[in-house]
């Protein structure tokens, strides 16, 4: 597959990315913020990555693009994504970082960071048009620096401190996540009584909106000795919280991103389409929906914050909280993140249960949500996935019969993909991957047997179309 930007950065398969690809889209993103008198000649940009195989080689093009743009590369090693982009704002530095995120360990990616925050899909469709015209430039190489992560580290020691947590224990799923030793010290410092699990040094592809089967098995077996009162883990690159109640049931993320938003204070909520619908109920001001996307979320924050709201937040499915407002948390400043964040998901949640004095599950149970399953189809190529929904979305006609078999449609969307509620309860989402050959499928139900049954029929319906 060609590389590609997608709901979160460029990404692609490593081998194709690696060498001029990723060189001539990192130039091409500093030709971009020269234009806009962003950065300037002899700028530092920050850089960190993941721990996949293929990373240091792309770290490598990174460095050697960086120099030919006659600027000078900070770098901070593994760390999480949300902490290099907040060091970056708090500096007014560029940033990339190299990272697949959660997609399989034979594909990675590149996330860009202007001064001021991650990029948007306009500065995606400039480096897109940038890339074939970069031209051979400054040849000195910089100086280049070591960075920490301190600022990210004290914005968290602040807002939760030693009795935020106080009497939880709490196992850190660490795999190969570059979250993992920094999930270990927060949590520790929070309070809490922490158990590191399961560190690897082979990469391990964690996708939190659809966690793997084995995975799943791991969390209940770890709970089952009755020695945690929650599981916690993140994405490859630490910007999407995994967090398992004290009987090792995965919390979904868009419930996730709801407890931190009410934990906040939040006012203003910005959420993707393909988040719970039930969440509009806990939400007094209502919810701002969006396409699927960092960038979506980001813009559509920043359009409330422009029209004068407060205490603006956003989170995804996938549990990746935003935040465009600052906030207090016990007296302490807690300064906006407009990116995606896992750690603040993951303290909010279990601090929320210490607060109210109940296990992870029964906080969960306060915040009734429909039963709502991700499911996906693999192998299927983006033509093909895009030809059937052109003709989906092209024709009522046509989306009336192929929802026939599960039922008669009551209202539908098309905010990003094709969104069907059925008349008597019930929906399904359907959204291919615009850059991997996957087909996404989201429901929800009443119950967990009806949620789980109308997945297996919305993914045959799409199968036998496929």
């Amino acid at each position: 597959m060609a590389a590609k930007f997608g709901t979160s950065g460029l990404r692609g398969l490593a081998e194709e990315l690696i060498g001029a690809v990723a060189v001539t889209h990192v130039r091409a993103f500093l030709h971009h913020l020269k234009d806009k008198k962003s950065v300037r000649l002899g700028d530092e940009v920050f850089v960190a990555q993941d721990f996949r195989a293929s990373s240091p080689a792309l770290c490598e093009n990174v460095r050697e693009a960086i120099a030919q743009e006659g600027m000078a590369m900070r770098f901070f090693g593994h760390v999480p994504t949300p902490a290099l982009a907040y060091e970056a704002m708090a500096k007014k530095c560029a940033g990339v970082m190299i990272t697949g995120s959660h997609i399989p360990a034979d594909r990675n990616g590149l996330k860009f960071y202007r001064p001021d925050g991650e990029i948007d899909k306009d500065d995606e469709k400039a480096i897109s048009g940038r890339v074939r015209t970069v031209q051979a430039s400054f040849a000195s190489l910089q100086q280049n620096s070591l960075g920490e992560i301190s600022g990210f580290v004290e914005r968290y020691r602040r807002a939760f401190d030693a009795s935020s947590l106080k009497g939880l224990r709490v196992g850190v799923y660490q795999h190969s996540s570059v979250a993992r030793d920094l999930l270990v010290e927060l949590l520790a410092s929070a309070g809490a009584r922490v158990t590191a699990l399961a560190r690897s040094e082979h990469f391990v592809p964690v996708d939190t909106e659809a966690v793997l089967p084995e995975i799943l098995r791991l969390l209940r077996q770890w709970a089952a000795d009755g020695a945690y009162d929650a599981i916690v883990s993140a994405d490859g690159d630490g910007d999407r919280p995994l967090v398992a109640d004290e009987t090792g049931q995965v919390l979904r993320g868009d419930q996730l991103g709801l407890i931190t938003a009410i934990y906040l204070g939040a006012k203003t909520v910005v959420t993707p389409v393909t988040s719970n619908s039930g969440i509009d109920r806990y939400i007094r001001a209502g919810t701002r929906r969006t396409r699927v996307g960092s960038p979506y979320v980001i813009a559509e924050m920043m359009k409330a914050k422009k029209a004068g709201a407060h205490s603006i937040v956003g989170f995804e499915a996938n549990g990746g909280f935003f935040t465009a407002s600052r906030f207090k948390i016990d007296q302490a400043n807690f300064e906006a993140l407009p990116t995606r964040d896992c750690f603040v998901a993951i303290l909010a949640v279990l601090a929320s249960a210490v607060r109210a004095q109940c296990s992870v599950s029964a906080l969960a149970e306060r915040y009734h949500l429909p039963v709502a399953l991700s499911g996906r189809l693999e192998n299927i190529a983006v033509a093909t996935s895009g030809k059937l929904m052109a003709r989906l979305l092209n024709s009522k006609a046509a989306q009336d019969a192929f929802f026939a078999p599960l039922g008669k449609i009551a209202a539908r969307d098309v905010i990003d993909g094709l969104r069907v509620q059925l008349v008597g309860g019930g929906s399904v989402h359907l959204r291919p991957s615009g850059n991997a050959p996957e087909f996404r499928c989201y429901v929800e139900a009443s119950t967990q047997g009806a949620a789980e049954a109308l997945m297996e029929r919305a993914l045959g319906l799409i199968t036998a179309e496929l």
